[in-house]
């Protein structure tokens, strides 16, 4: 006989392995089996294609997609740490609203981040053109495309990414095992080299892998910005909308291959010293900046640094305000006012893809929110056998690129199945909710593994020993307890669901489309002050997350990341 808790975990991990089994591993596995078909048939043709002559494109969008997103990690980094340490390191005039400008790249979601900066920064974009009339040139002295302006697009939407991380790590640093270095003789540079920055190495590592993943699995940049420069998110894309679907597994299998062998490496890179500090420390502090010279040159470039970070923003309220036909051939726009924003909330058909976004989400959010927490709780508070492979299948949507999680759906769903009731769900109106519900599944259980590991045991025996349930105790101690991380972790799947564009733009329908693929059939039809007016709902409604997050759950960026 099973006793009580063994019941319980039992209890706990049958609706965990179903789930997890049915729409991440079965998915994934029927990808594979995709890829090493040929006509039906048993074949490793697919991958002989991929990597031969025949086929030099999908190589080469390989290795393009690696070496941008390792150019992405190197250039985020490089600003995204100076950041963090001037910040978190120095104290002048202000330095407190700074910090808190240098992470407002987070709020834009990539597709309205991308239509932003080509609206800005393109051969048509504002600055360019601004400066070629105030200098009377001839033609726009620059502008972006191509790589550069994947790079650049990268580099400002993914630094905050480190600088959230590293400010996280400078603050929990000992500042007495500094000074000790500095009272033995050692320079500032030689204290920040062999002190400072190995007690970076775990946030740094952090930061990469989420930068790498991301760019690996970027698709907004390219699609826009690429010019024919290929990369394999895209190829993915191609194959399917042209009917490989037996291409476009392969593609996501050698994709996801990429992924989570740069996960592995960099777990290895971590893994080999030790990083923890021996004392407890007495808190971070700043030094303050007294050189008058100094001081004022830091604060005129975080003032630069500001007008630089908000122009994206402030440009793409601009072209919200552009009314229909008010910018077509124009160098500038010729007339603004409120009519997009009153057609959205007065026309049903332009108000359809947010309501449908805002549902969707609601949906996915609501599974996640149950799930993650039943999720977390086994993981955290059992044991049982096979705990580090749950906890490894619960990350793979979170390891996998969007295009590929939205691949394994395809794959797995375009025929009847026991996990979809018999029923065929591509095409369908629920397939975009499921996916959501898988992509963004281990936000929420990773925000509540936090708050779980920080819960002492014996608040729950407390109450057990006082008479009540378990059940009793989960819903009226646990919960109420990790309540602030669990809702962290769901708000910022919520605003990532309907922010979410390359596994939309592969399952979505005429009857579910989302903001984001309304966004671009509005500017296929050069309706950009509609297609802003959508991103300015998406980037209102990521603000207001995160100020719940921070002013009411009191959880930071850097804990629900």
């Amino acid at each position: 006989m099973l006793n009580a808790e063994k019941r319980k975990t039992i209890f706990l991990l049958i609706p965990v392995v179903v789930i997890l089994t049915g729409y991440v591993l079965y998915p994934t596995f029927e990808t594979f089996l995709e890829s090493i078909k040929r006509n039906g048939v048993f074949s490793l043709q697919n991958y002989k294609d991929f990597f031969g002559a025949k086929s030099a494109a999908n190589f080469e969008a390989l290795w393009n997609s690696i070496w941008i997103s390792l150019l992405s990690v190197l250039f985020s980094a490089l600003i995204g740490i100076p950041l963090a340490y001037i910040f978190n390191r120095y104290d002048f005039p202000g330095r407190k609203f700074f910090s808190n400008i240098a992470i407002m790249p987070i709020v834009l979601p990539s597709l309205v981040g991308v239509i932003a900066f080509m609206f800005l920064y393109g051969e048509a974009g504002l600055v360019p053109n601004a400066i070629k009339d105030i200098f009377n040139l001839s033609e726009v002295p620059f502008s972006i495309g191509g790589i550069s302006g994947i790079l650049i697009v990268h580099a400002y939407t993914m630094y905050p990414y480190f600088y959230i991380t590293t400010s996280s790590a400078l603050n929990n640093i000992d500042p007495s095992m500094e000074e000790s270095a500095l009272s033995l003789g050692a320079s500032k540079f030689k204290v920040f080299w062999k002190v400072t920055f190995p007690l970076l190495t775990p946030g740094i590592v952090a930061a990469s892998l989420l930068v790498f993943m991301v760019s690996m699995a970027s698709f907004s940049a390219p699609f826009l910005l690429a010019g024919g420069f290929r990369v394999l998110s895209l190829q993915i894309y191609f194959s399917k909308i042209n009917g490989d679907l037996e291409m476009a597994a392969t593609q996501s299998v050698i994709l996801s291959i990429v992924s989570i062998s740069f996960l592995l490496f960099m777990r290895w890179y971590q893994g080999r010293k030790d990083y923890r500090m021996a004392s407890k420390g007495i808190g971070a502090h700043r030094s303050e900046v007294n050189n008058p010279f100094i001081k004022w040159t830091m604060v005129s470039i975080g003032i630069i640094a500001m007008i630089i970070l908000l122009l994206p923003h402030a440009t793409l309220l601009v072209l919200s305000l552009v009314p229909d036909g008010a910018w077509t051939w124009q160098t500038y726009p010729t007339a603004l006012g409120l009519e997009n924003f009153r057609l959205l909330f007065e026309d049903p058909h332009i108000w359809e893809p947010v309501r449908n976004s805002l549902f969707m989400a609601f949906i996915a959010c609501l599974g996640v929110l149950v799930f993650g927490v039943i999720t977390s709780y086994a993981l955290v508070k059992r044991s049982f056998i096979g705990k580090n492979l749950l906890d490894i299948l619960v990350m793979i949507p979170w390891a996998l690129p969007a295009t590929v999680v939205g691949m394994n759906l395809i794959l797995a769903f375009n025929k009847p199945s026991v996990f979809s009731f018999g029923n065929i769900l591509v095409g369908t109106f629920w397939i975009l909710p499921l996916a959501y519900f898988v992509r963004f599944l281990p936000l929420v259980v990773r925000s509540t593994n936090a708050v779980l590991e920080q819960l002492d045991d014996s608040i729950e025996e407390a109450a057990q020993n006082l008479g009540a349930k378990w059940f009793y105790t989960f819903r009226r101690v646990v919960i109420p307890i990790i309540l602030p991380g669990v809702l962290s972790g769901t708000l910022l799947a919520f605003v990532q669901a309907v922010g979410e564009f390359p596994t939309s733009v592969l399952l979505y329908t005429l009857g579910n489309r989302p903001i984001s693929i309304e966004i671009m059939n509005q500017l296929r039809m050069f309706n950009i002050g509609q297609a802003a007016a959508y991103g300015m709902i998406q980037v209102g409604l990521i603000a207001i997350v995160m100020f719940i997050s921070t002013r009411i759950f009191g959880v930071k960026a850097d804990k629900a990341l």
